[in-house]
């Protein structure tokens, strides 16, 4: 089972999560592209630091939106979009050169996640984004969404990803970040989600229901309270009940 976290997102002089710290427990890296979070410099010392280490980095791309951390929806033009992504995979793509690695997967962030979702649209752009920069690019994101049908169609590999420190409806779809039940900072219950989503492909909704969860990916926040030590236990879990975290390329 894949980890994965989102990295790099902070910007200037401010830091948002321990970077290091959680890339010595991760399989895959999200790495922000400058425009929800990130910055040249944060670009290259994430990169640097996910070499060293062996772990496979991937374009966390987002809406042109520093002030509010990528997670307020914009309403994009396909054109506008489609370009702007193809931007953000050629910046972060061209540190990863530096250390003499390349970017292998794309994932969207925050709002853009969420209207890839439900938004043919929006999702198309991703998929024309990924056509035009390298097909061969799988993209992560969540299972049975719009970006998963159209990429799918569009012969781009899937990967669907969990969220082990997020809330789930009885629909599937993640607890609104507004609302209560929307993180779950319990390390040892991220672990314990972690577990049964690696191992029985469901998560427990809010409500308390099994919902399907058929992932090959399992994704920690970075800006969650306590993110590294849920990330220590849930790599420790997966261990112990006999799943190898490794990257799923």
């Amino acid at each position: 089972m894949d980890l994965n976290a989102d990295l790099g997102e902070g910007f200037g002089i401010w830091r948002l999560g321990d970077d290091e710290a959680l890339l010595d427990l991760i399989t895959s890296a999200n790495v922000a592209c400058g425009f929800h979070g990130g910055d040249p410099s944060t670009m290259r010392r994430v990169c640097a630091a996910a070499a060293e280490r062996g772990v496979t980095v991937g374009a966390q791309v987002g809406y042109r939106d520093l002030a509010g951390f990528g997670r307020r929806h914009i309403a994009y033009a396909f054109a506008d979009l489609r370009d702007e992504v193809i931007y953000q995979l050629g910046a972060l793509d061209a540190f990863c050169r530096a250390f003499r690695i390349q970017v292998r997967y794309l994932k969207p962030h925050g709002a853009l996640y969420h209207a890839a979702a439900v938004d043919e649209s929006q999702a198309a752009a991703l998929v024309a984004a990924i056509n035009d920069y390298d097909h061969e690019l799988p993209v992560l994101c969540a299972p049975g969404s719009v970006l998963a049908q159209l990429a799918t169609g569009a012969g781009i590999r899937v990967v669907a990803e969990g969220f082990a420190d997020r809330g789930y409806l009885p629909n599937g779809t993640l607890v609104p970040r507004t609302a209560l039940g929307a993180l779950v900072t319990d390390p040892e219950r991220v672990a314990e989600r972690a577990v049964r989503m690696a191992t029985e492909r469901t998560v427990i909704a809010v409500d308390g229901s099994v919902v399907p969860c058929p992932v090959e990916s399992i994704c920690l926040h970075g800006d969650t309270p306590g993110a590294v030590a849920s990330a220590a236990l849930v790599r420790a879990a997966l261990i112990d009940a006999g799943v190898t975290p490794t990257p799923f390329r």
